[in-house]
């Protein structure tokens, strides 16, 4: 073989190589990509079955707490809420509105003893917080995901082919500040 040959040949692995390590790299941000929107959506089922879960909590507790209108209304209203969110962001603050009525709901029972010692606000309490488990893993596991799709086009030599995709940085599930505090009970 002559020198042209080795020097073609040696061009053209190094061009096979690149191009095999570009499509790796495409189809790396896909896989991170649909891994995302995968975790929205069982965040959105978890989301979902908690609202569905609500009518049969409000229905249970609806006849022991009759004079606390306001806090059944925003149960209702959260609830809703999240029913017609369209946009991920929308079922985020709804989810965060819901999550602050169903805490002030759950304060408010202990002052019905009645009411704790119900066998379906049990149960649904229960199912409640196994769903509210879910949820918390759920956007745990979609963190995850926008994590590590944020490191893959964030970091060097991801960064210029992530331009070139028009690919950008994700934003993580945050709680706000309000859904951090605990909620005020006064009668």
């Amino acid at each position: 073989m002559d020198l042209a040959t080795i020097i073609g040949l040696i061009v053209l692995v190094v061009i096979v190589v690149i191009v095999v390590w570009i499509l790796s790299f495409y189809n790396k941000v896909i896989r991170s990509e649909n891994r995302i929107d995968n975790a929205w959506a069982q965040i959105d089922v978890q989301l979902k079955r908690r609202a569905d879960l609500i009518p049969n909590l409000m229905e249970t507790v609806k006849g022991y707490m009759n004079h606390e209108r306001q806090t059944l209304e925003a149960v209702t209203k959260a609830r809703s809420a999240i029913m017609t969110a369209k946009t991920p962001q929308e079922s985020i603050n709804a989810d965060n509105m819901l999550t602050g009525a169903l805490k002030t709901l759950f304060a408010v029972a202990e002052s019905y003893p009645d009411l704790k010692a119900n066998q379906n606000f049990l149960q649904l309490q229960d199912e409640l917080t196994h769903t509210e488990d879910k949820i918390a893993y759920s956007r745990q596991h979609y963190n995850d995901s926008v994590l590590s799709f944020n490191n893959t086009i964030e970091t060097f030599p991801g960064n210029i082919f992530a331009g070139i995709m028009g690919k950008k940085e994700r934003q993580m599930l945050q709680i706000p500040e309000a859904s951090r505090e605990v909620p005020k009970v006064t009668f």
